[in-house]
């Protein structure tokens, strides 16, 4: 367009020329003189600054179209020079995304490879849309712009006219936007598809959490099984195979502050001389304060606040025997029962004496202090099952009912129950139905 316009300037010279030649042949001259200040180029000037007025209509036309194709000229290299900047910019910001699109990815991802890029992809896409829209209505700016740029049209009598944007900048425009965009769509796509990996990556993370906390719950729940493997929790027995100062059982629960007391169990053993310790209770400052013993050749013994009564029993004869005992602080009267019969009585047992609450029940071992200091000649060596004990003296119906188990009665104190009883140093607990074993024995 500029060429044009150049080649226009040299035609519209070129008339004009030939014009001043024939008015010189014709006998017309122009006479030259200085311009004074303020007065206009080409019109001739009087000394007194009056203008001359010597030119013809048509050399007026041509000085005016001379002028606006000067403007014209201006103009166009204006708007030439705006459109170069304009597309330098846009080569800018793609020659950004290009750099983003094809370089080596960053592997710190706490920083942007793209300045003006949020970290995020969501953000990114966001980010990217808005440069995209920004970039076409600069676009659609420029074309508006270019379609009210003044032309020339060199026609008698016509006036300027509109020319659009040249095409070959039109069509470099329109190149360079569909390269950023296709650029912009690409990164778009990327983005998309690391996000789509990372939720893969949490999903199958989560999935292998929860496997894991499956396979342990599962060994929690069969390990479970397998401590509680017996038919109900009370058909088991506690095994103690060896006369030693370790091996023991423990019943979790303690006893409130008690008047009177019943404690039942099933006994077996074929150990001499004496059974040991069935079992003991010990509380701070007397860890004898309820205590079941058969040391040597003395026969059992019952103690309650370390005295001292001698109980009728004979358990030693490797076979199952159902025992109860007991006890009121009222003239510390007692019972001893076995196999359902009552074979002994007594009183003066620590009258008026009350057991003490908060202390140690301890299976198998009698206990020189609260929970411990055990003595291996003391130690209880056989099986036992079904230790039950109540805050009360039961009935003798009630203990009949126990040995010949026709009734169930779990101790309203202690209870036998698997979960109530631990054992230590080797000791073990197994399934045992006591009614079908001791009717095996017999």
């Amino acid at each position: 367009m500029l060429a044009e316009l150049v080649a226009l300037f040299y035609l519209l010279s070129s008339v004009a020329s030939q014009q001043e030649a024939a008015a010189a042949a014709t006998g017309g001259r122009f006479v030259c003189n200085a311009i004074p200040p303020g007065a206009e180029p080409g019109c001739g000037s009087s000394p007194t600054g009056n203008r001359l007025q010597m030119s013809s209509p048509a050399e007026d036309e041509l000085r005016n179209t001379i002028i606006r194709l000067r403007e014209t000229i201006l103009q166009q290299k204006e708007t030439i020079v705006s459109q170069q900047g304009t597309i330098k910019e846009l080569n800018s910001k793609l020659a950004r995304c290009e750099s983003r699109g094809h370089g080596s990815r960053r592997k710190e991802y706490g920083k942007n490879t793209m300045g003006d890029l949020p970290r995020d992809p969501g953000e990114t896409i966001n980010q990217l849309g808005k440069t995209m829209q920004s970039l076409k209505g600069r676009l659609e700016s420029l074309e508006q712009q270019s379609l009210q740029l003044p032309g020339i049209n060199v026609s008698a009598g016509s006036g300027p006219a509109l020319t659009p944007l040249p095409s070959q900048l039109r069509e470099l425009l329109g190149q360079r936007l569909g390269l950023l965009e296709t650029q912009l769509l690409r990164k778009v796509a990327e983005l998309e598809e690391e996000k789509s990996q990372l939720y893969n990556e949490t999903a199958a993370h989560r999935q292998r959490t929860e496997n894991a906390l499956n396979s342990l719950l599962e060994r929690i729940t069969e390990l479970e099984k397998n401590n509680n493997a017996f038919k109900s929790p009370e058909d088991f027995k506690v095994s103690l195979s060896l006369r030693t100062n370790y091996l023991y059982g423990r019943i979790k629960k303690s006893l409130p502050e008690m008047y009177a007391f019943t404690v039942c169990m099933w006994l077996k053993s074929s150990a001499g001389p004496g059974i040991g310790t069935p079992f003991s209770y010990g509380v701070a400052g007397q860890a004898n304060e309820i205590v079941l013993i058969e040391w040597g050749n003395n026969p059992i013994e019952l103690l309650v606040n370390d005295k001292v009564a001698q109980l009728p029993l004979s358990v030693s004869d490797g076979r199952w025997h159902h025992i109860c005992i007991t006890w009121t602080t009222r003239d510390g009267f007692w019972e001893a029962y076995q196999d359902g019969e009552r074979l002994g009585t007594g009183d003066n047992l620590a009258p008026w004496h009350p057991i003490k609450s908060g202390g140690v029940i301890i299976l198998g071992q009698e206990q020189d202090i609260v929970g411990g200091r055990f003595d291996a000649t003391q130690a209880f060596v056989g099986e036992l099952s079904q230790f039950n004990m109540w805050d009360r003296v039961l009935r003798p119906m009630d203990i009949v009912g126990l040995a010949n188990c026709s009734a169930y009665m779990p101790g309203n104190v202690v209870p036998w129950i698997d979960a109530n009883v631990e054992v230590f140093g080797g000791a073990t607990k197994a399934p045992l139905e006591i009614c079908e074993d001791r009717a095996f024995d017999s």
